[in-house]
């Protein structure tokens, strides 16, 4: 039986050096960590699907800027296709309306919260970008 495909956006939100990330409070994977976002909904291209979810879950309008990478993983119940962009905070406070905590971490402090499977392999992508990041 093949495995169910589930494709999601996540944003990886960053300011001064330092990453946005947030806590799960419900479901499977409750406290872990992971970078915010969602499904993409029939119709939604992945940007336009990003900017939805990041409304919902955190009340904030972000910049889309690019593409930091596409993550494979399989989970027990389905195959997850991660793709990851490089965002900032356009308007808005970062309010959680779906996570139980949420942390700004340094470069250095990316390892010190309990991640998903799938979000843990963003941080070498996230790391190839401190350049980028610390400049912009």
């Amino acid at each position: 039986m093949e495995r169910k495909k589930i494709e999601v956006v996540a944003a990886v939100i960053h300011s001064s050096g330092r990453i946005f990330a947030t806590q799960r409070g419900y479901g499977d994977f409750k406290d872990k960590w992971e970078f915010p976002g969602g499904k993409i909904e029939e119709g939604e291209s992945r940007e336009e699907a990003l900017q939805r979810e990041i409304r919902e879950e955190l009340d904030t309008e972000i910049r889309i800027g690019k593409s930091l990478c596409t993550v494979e993983y399989d989970y027990p119940a389905f195959h997850l296709v991660l793709h990851c962009y490089l965002c900032t905070v356009a308007a808005g406070d970062l309010t959680l309306k779906e996570h139980e905590s949420a942390r700004w971490l340094s470069l250095a402090d990316l390892e010190s919260v309990d991640w998903l499977p799938a979000d843990i392999q963003i941080l070498p992508a996230i790391r190839k970008s401190i350049p980028v990041l610390q400049n912009g």
